[in-house]
Formats: C-alpha cells, sequence, structure tokens
C-alpha cells in the first residue's frame, strides 16, 4: 500500500534526496568525505524552480549546466533528459509540485592528488525544498523588499573563475554575506575589480533610470542569470529599452527603481541601496507583473 501518495508534501525530516540514481531519506542521504566535490568544491550545480510540477526554463538551465562541466572538464555522462526525469521522480517521491531544487554533480570519489582524473564515477544529488506556489494566484517566498549594500568583497574575475561556472565554491558569495552582518541589509550589491557593479551575492540586479532598465554586461564577472535573460526579454515585449553595460554603484543609489533576480526570488523588489531609500516603481512592478503571468500560462 502506498503510505505516501503523490500530492501529500513530506516533511523536512522525511524528505527524499535522489543520490546517484537512488531516492533515499534524508538520513540516508550522504556523500563520502572523499568526494572531490566535498574536498575541493570540484562540482557543478544548478538552482531551478519548479512550478505545477515542472521545472521552469529546463532547457536553459541544461545548457549552463552543460556549459559549467564542459569549463571543468567534468563528463559526467549523464543526459539532459535523463536528469529531468530524475527530477521527476524526486519531486513526485515527496510530494511536491511548487519547490526550489537544487542539481549537483561533482567528480565523485578520488585518489588525495588534487589533479582530477579523467575517468569518474559522478556523484549525483537532486534535493528539493518546499515552495509557495507560483503565478497570478501565488505568494512571493520573500517577505518584504530587499536592502541592498555595497560590500568590499569583490567578485572573482573571470580570468580567474569564469562567471558562467556554477560550482560549489560559493565562498565569494558567503563571505560577501558575512559583510552584512550586523547591518539591515539582508543582500549584498558586489563589484568587480574596478569598482563597477556586478550583481547580488545571490542573484542579478538591475535599475530602472530616466532612459530604461538598466543592468550589469555579462563582460563582467556577472553570473548569466536565468531569470535575468527571461526579465530582459519581458522588457523587450514591453518595448521597454534595456541596456547591459559597465555601471558605478553611485546609479544604483541614484536609481528610480531597483530589483533583484534569482530563480527562487523572481522579481524582488529593492527599498534601500546603501541607506538611499527606493520606492517600488511601475517597471518593477509590470515586469514582476509580466514574470508571474508567464509562470500561469506555462504551469497552471
Amino acid at each position: 500500500m502506498n503510505e505516501d501518495p503523490v500530492g501529500t508534501e513530506r516533511a523536512g525530516s522525511a524528505r527524499l534526496f535522489h543520490l546517484n540514481g537512488e531516492l533515499v531519506p534524508a538520513a540516508e542521504a550522504t556523500v563520502s568525505v572523499q568526494d572531490r566535490g566535498f574536498k575541493y568544491g570540484d562540482a557543478a550545480f544548478e538552482t531551478l524552480r519548479t512550478y505545477g510540477g515542472d521545472v521552469f526554463a529546463w532547457e536553459a538551465h541544461a545548457d549552463r549546466l552543460a556549459t559549467t562541466c564542459e569549463l571543468l572538464e567534468l563528463d559526467h555522462g549523464i543526459p539532459s533528459e535523463r536528469l529531468h526525469g530524475r527530477i521527476q521522480e524526486t519531486l513526485d517521491a515527496n510530494g511536491l509540485e511548487d519547490a526550489s531544487l537544487r542539481l549537483s554533480i561533482s567528480r565523485g570519489v578520488q585518489p588525495g592528488s588534487l589533479d582530477p582524473h579523467p575517468e569518474m564515477d559522478p556523484t549525483v544529488v537532486i534535493s528539493v525544498e518546499p515552495l509557495p506556489r507560483g503565478g497570478i494566484g501565488g505568494d512571493a517566498v520573500w517577505e518584504k523588499p530587499a536592502t541592498l549594500s555595497t560590500v568590499q568583497t569583490r567578485r572573482v574575475p573571470n580570468t580567474a573563475i569564469p562567471a558562467e561556472a556554477r560550482t560549489h565554491n560559493y565562498l565569494n558569495g558567503i563571505l560577501a554575506r558575512l559583510e552584512l552582518r550586523g547591518s539591515d541589509a539582508d543582500e549584498a550589491l558586489m563589484l568587480d575589480a574596478q569598482g563597477r557593479v556586478a550583481q547580488g551575492a545571490t542573484g542579478n540586479v538591475f535599475a530602472v533610470d530616466g532612459e530604461g532598465l538598466l543592468t550589469p554586461a555579462l563582460s563582467g564577472p556577472v553570473r548569466p542569470g536565468i531569470t535575468r535573460s527571461t526579465v530582459i526579454d519581458l522588457a523587450a515585449e514591453e518595448g521597454i529599452p534595456v541596456r547591459e553595460a559597465t555601471i558605478q554603484p553611485k546609479t544604483f543609489r541614484e536609481a528610480k527603481e531597483v530589483f533583484c533576480t534569482n530563480s527562487t526570488w523572481e522579481v524582488r523588489p529593492v527599498d534601500e541601496v546603501d541607506g538611499a531609500s527606493l520606492d517600488t516603481g511601475p517597471v518593477t512592478e509590470l515586469l514582476a507583473h509580466r514574470f508571474r503571468e508567464r509562470v500561469e500560462s506555462a504551469f497552471y
């Protein structure tokens, strides 16, 4: 008899993880201390959001994951269709339709040398956490607009670690968030080595000025966010000019509107940048609404 039918969400302690092709309880979802993802951060990952039981922009996420694996020369050999199938199995097993999902692939356990071996038995982990329903009838995952503070921790240059490589080495963002402790800010505004705006610790940033929408160009150490790309497309559909450029921090402090994007937040307005107060203006509201409309029409 099925004691946990699909549609009944499992509690956190009973949640199932997809580990190397098998669904396992949380208490058994462990990896070796010799795994290169644990030892060196030698692993690729994607954070995805699911609506109504399916992944938002799966093909774009799969392409970005493939790019990271190519940069790492991590040839895991698992087709994207099979990865998507494992995601569906994880959602179904946990009785979830609306969730935040993380897919991680490491090079697995190898001898203690820093040099990776071409032969590998990859470690593949899929974990899920429930989120509110998305779309027009849904609720935001954030309780209030974001407050940004410019931090001293700079983004790693592309010549050191390419921004498009999403790896387990997230120390750069962690250090940025640590700087916020003791302040009212809940997101870091990170700069590049030349002092220009790059992104937040966990996503992309946009400003609205008298000419339209402005966001840091991907030529800098800027993560190519899936939500970022979607918002740019939505702005184009609405006839809102979009400029991708090198931007000074002052521009964000003096902007008419500012908002952040990532897969979990979607479009999150900003009410303060470095002490300068901002309102949630019409452009942010329009793009957030259009994003929810796209989710509603595609998944519900």
